[in-house]
């Protein structure tokens, strides 16, 4: 049953993110080009997102426990550090150039998006060069 619920929850997930256009890398860019031809639709993509979680973190952490774990698996790191600043910042630097994170990166290959392959082979070159830099 935790298998099947997770592959739901992933399989919606994914699904919101191609009706609402997050896996179009033109879509992206257009939205982020605040100076240019500026398209402000994925705002209100943005905001359900934001309601959509806040409204369901209140609903799961009220429940005291998971439905299929012991206990929450929450972030104990609460400081705004380098680590986070440069990250923070390539990931948006990413997400200007090529117009995909990685949610929409992996959604966008079952649409077919061809360029979503190497989006997701340089971001797991980019995962494992981490592993030799230090911040």
């Amino acid at each position: 049953m935790k298998t099947f619920a997770a592959f739901a929850i992933g399989l919606l997930f994914g699904l919101g993110l191609v009706v609402s256009q997050m896996t179009n890398p033109v879509k992206i860019i257009a939205f982020l080009d605040l100076t240019g031809n500026w398209d402000p639709s994925l705002v209100i993509v943005m905001a359900a997102a934001l309601a959509v979680s806040f409204v369901g973190y209140r609903i799961a952490l009220g429940r005291g426990k998971p439905v299929f774990e012991e206990d929450f698996q929450l972030p104990s790191k609460t400081l705004i550090d380098r680590q986070l600043v440069v990250g923070a910042g390539v990931f948006g630097a990413g997400w200007a150039m090529a117009g995909l994170c990685p949610g929409p990166g992996f959604s966008s290959i079952a649409s077919g998006g061809v360029i979503s392959v190497g989006f997701i082979a340089a971001m797991a070159a980019g995962m494992k060069g981490r592993d030799f830099i230090r911040l």
